[in-house]
């Protein structure tokens, strides 16, 4: 598949409302993934790796370090088509323990002028036993596996604790590491669970049921004192690391944008990126840090890493330009790398601070 046929695919993409578009493309990836001489062929032309930005995290090598963020691939259904777009690792859901349909239609939106999504979709998704069905069928697929986890729409604030606790225990044997969801917009409640009680509480519950590395993912939209302190409970209580950030949902950023859902995609990016400089410059030396929201490219990417991301993740931006963005961004990490006169990437995580 080249830039130009990926071009031509996103004008017959872009025809149809963006949820069936969606849809399209994870049939193509479940069929490409079903094909191996075409799921060998893709791969070769768009997966990157090097020894300078091979790493090991969480007992797992993870060829690159270029990850697709959560909420493609909210069923774990397209996992095995992954390195076929490029990417290093993947991470699924967010599942909830129950399946639910999410919020009323439509929820997902173009922003085409922003090169952005905004997104209202609640958390839809087949629940924890399908997903947990879908793993045991790549039980000996040897790639790095995120699981972004939440609570179901109808759970209280008070008994979100439960929902979380069913998906510790659900989990505890499959996937390389889990990540806590409390930052999603489209979840009534959900972003007031970010407190310093509550990651306390939920942390140490974790560590109590699974030995799986177990992450938190936070907004973009808090104020940066109130998200390092934030963090600092989740590292204190036992964080393997934390992802910054979910999708926004400052409205201002764009005259087109929708005034509800959250954002996405480039019109993310500064916002994403103000909030990670400040955690990376806290945290960088003390627990893995992934950036996400918003990266374009190999020097946003870079950029992301030298203030002290680890790992990074792309998905609305691989919407408009489709793997060769994955591809481009690898290698340009590798030829920045060598520009800076480092010869792994580690020596330029957190580079900023050093």
């Amino acid at each position: 598949m080249s830039l130009f046929s990926y071009t031509t695919l996103k004008k017959i993409l872009f025809k149809f409302d963006p949820e069936t578009a969606h849809t399209l493309a994870g049939i193509g990836l479940r069929t490409i993934a079903h094909c191996p001489p075409l799921l060998r062929l893709m791969t070769k032309q768009y997966f990157v790796t090097h020894k300078s930005i091979q790493q090991r995290f969480f007992g797992r090598d993870f060829l690159n370090p270029v990850g697709l963020g959560a909420g493609f691939d909210k069923n774990g259904q397209y996992i095995k088509a992954m390195p076929t777009l490029g990417f290093g690792f993947t991470e699924i859901g967010t599942v909830t323990p129950k399946a639910q349909e999410g919020n009323p239609k439509p929820r997902l939106f173009r922003l085409i002028e922003d090169s952005s999504i905004q997104n209202a979709m609640g958390f839809n998704n087949k629940g924890a036993e399908y997903m947990l069905k879908r793993l045991k069928n790549i039980q000996f697929f040897d790639y790095p596996i995120g699981i972004n986890i939440g609570k179901n729409k109808l759970t209280s604030e008070e008994d979100a604790l439960n929902d979380y606790e069913a998906l510790f225990y659900k989990y505890k044997d499959h996937g390389d590491y889990v990540v806590i969801n409390i930052s999603s917009p489209n979840t009534p409640g959900l972003r007031d669970l970010q407190n310093e009680t509550f990651i306390k509480a939920i942390f140490t519950l974790g560590q109590k049921i699974t030995s799986q590395p177990i992450l938190l993912k936070i907004a973009p939209d808090m104020e940066i004192a109130d998200a390092l302190l934030l963090c600092k409970s989740a590292v204190d209580a036992g964080a393997s690391g934390i992802i910054a950030t979910n999708t926004t949902i400052d409205y201002s950023l764009s005259e087109h944008a929708q005034d509800f859902g959250g954002i996405s995609g480039a019109l993310l990016s500064k916002k994403s990126y103000t909030l990670f400089r400040a955690i990376g410059e806290a945290f960088y030396d003390k627990t893995l840090l992934i950036s996400v929201g918003g990266i374009d490219s190999a020097e946003e990417a870079y950029k992301r890493i030298k203030a002290g991301a680890s790992l990074v993740q792309v998905y609305s931006m691989l919407v408009y330009q489709g793997p060769t963005l994955i591809k481009e961004i690898n290698q340009g990490i590798i030829e920045c790398l060598e520009k800076d006169g480092y010869t792994h990437i580690r020596e330029a995580i957190g580079a900023d601070w050093k």
